[in-house]
């Protein structure tokens, strides 16, 4: 069924906008009279097919729309509140789709609701949204319908991505100043070496005199960066586009992911957020009735790393001969060995769910200390490295100076 975006008149004589559902244009206006609405302008908006709607149309309308997280999150909580004061879930969906602004948004919650209403579950329906609806997301609520709490699966998933957000936006608000340091520290040293440097060097050269060494090795820099600095910005951008490609690869992807888990510092941060994605992940899975085999199969897809990914594989495999979870995860190099005791005094105390949340928020705590020592060391190093440069800078123009002086007396 065809889902229009319309514009009408209340009875007060206020202007409305929303959307609704109907087999064709005239019914959509017929459906809005029967609220008592009169519809001014009804055009067809989410089911258009690709031939009506060409492909230029499309990129343009989509370019600058997206779906946030937070959106996601507070839909998600809403449709849990209604839910579970006994609202249906057409009811709901109608409800939300009426107070959404997002456009995009809108549209694919009428696309849903249109779905559901022909008789899809609602599982079925956001499997066919996986860039707005995760994996995750679908298999919990996939597991809430089959058990009939899709209210308290919908809270918990609310629950996960508001805390998911949290740290993501602690992560961005801790990088926030060194960055903003590296790239105007940068801008300056750029300006100072590219401009200022090459008039007094001319000095220099029409005194012509023997400069010394650090002298010369700061007008060969200036001149360099001055002729060639489109250069240099090309090569980044060609390492950058060729590290993303490499990283496509199998082999590229493994490497990448052993360096990122290997690095000094960065190494300790990154498995930290890993385990907190597999304990947060894995626990909320279980806990809403999925399969311990299902739920390993989601997880190693979110933990976003093929080493991981593949002690997870081998943990299934090992789980399918009739092992526990804890035997085969021991056997790993990135699972620490407090993680692997509480998954063991889980699967022996029957609360595994309860105790993978609790090793997520012990490594989402380690986490976010980690992320705020570090940028707390990078802010001096970056100050230090700033005073070095313009230090190395002064240094190099005042010695020639120094030296004449000596000559006149």
């Amino acid at each position: 069924m065809p889902v229009f975006e319309y514009k009408a008149l209340d009875k007060s004589g206020k202007t409305t906008n929303g959307i609704v559902d109907a087999d064709s244009a005239v019914g959509a206006r017929q459906k809005l009279r029967g609220t008592g609405l009169f519809p001014v302008e009804v055009r067809v908006t989410a089911s258009k097919t690709k031939e009506q709607e060409g492909p230029a149309q499309t990129s343009l309308s989509t370019l600058f729309q997206r779906i946030k997280p937070a959106e996601l999150s507070v839909m998600t909580r809403q449709l849990s509140i209604l839910l579970g004061a006994g609202v249906t879930l057409v009811a709901s969906l109608d409800t939300l789709i009426l107070q959404i602004t997002n456009p995009l948004f809108k549209k694919i919650l009428a696309q849903v609701k249109e779905s559901v209403n022909e008789g899809n579950s609602l599982a079925f329906t956001l499997s066919k949204h996986p860039k707005i609806f995760s994996q995750i997301y679908v298999n919990m609520v996939r597991a809430g319908e089959a058990s009939g709490s899709l209210d308290l699966v919908l809270e918990r998933l609310a629950e996960f991505g508001e805390r998911q957000e949290i740290i993501r936006g602690r992560f961005k608000a801790a990088m926030a100043y060194p960055t903003v340091m590296l790239f105007i520290g940068t801008a300056i040293l750029f300006f100072l070496v590219t401009f200022i440097v090459p008039q007094i060097a001319g000095i220099f050269k029409d005194l012509k005199q023997t400069l010394p060494v650090p002298t010369l090795i700061l007008i060969a820099i200036s001149g360099f960066l001055k002729s060639f600095w489109w250069l240099i910005l090309m090569l980044i951008a060609g390492i950058i586009v060729l590290l993303r490609q490499l990283v496509k690869t199998p082999k590229g992807r493994y490497v990448w992911d052993k360096i990122i888990l290997t690095t000094p510092m960065f190494g300790d941060i990154n498995v930290k957020m890993a385990m907190a994605r597999f304990g947060r992940t894995l626990g909320s899975l279980v806990q809403n009735g999925v399969p311990l085999l299902s739920a390993l199969e989601i997880v190693r897809n979110i933990v976003n790393n093929t080493l991981i990914a593949k002690d997870i594989d081998e943990a299934m495999e090992k789980i399918g001969e009739g092992k526990s979870l804890a035997a085969p995860l021991s056997q790993s190099r990135w699972f620490p060995p407090i993680a692997i005791q509480m998954i063991a005094v889980g699967e022996q105390s029957g609360e595994l769910e309860r105790l993978l949340n609790k090793i997520a928020d012990i490594y989402e705590g380690e986490t976010e200390s980690k992320v705020m020592a570090l940028t707390a060391m990078l802010e001096p190093l970056m100050i230090l490295f700033m005073a070095i440069s313009v230090a190395f800078i002064v240094f190099s123009i005042l010695l020639p100076i120094f030296e004449i002086n000596q000559m006149v007396h």
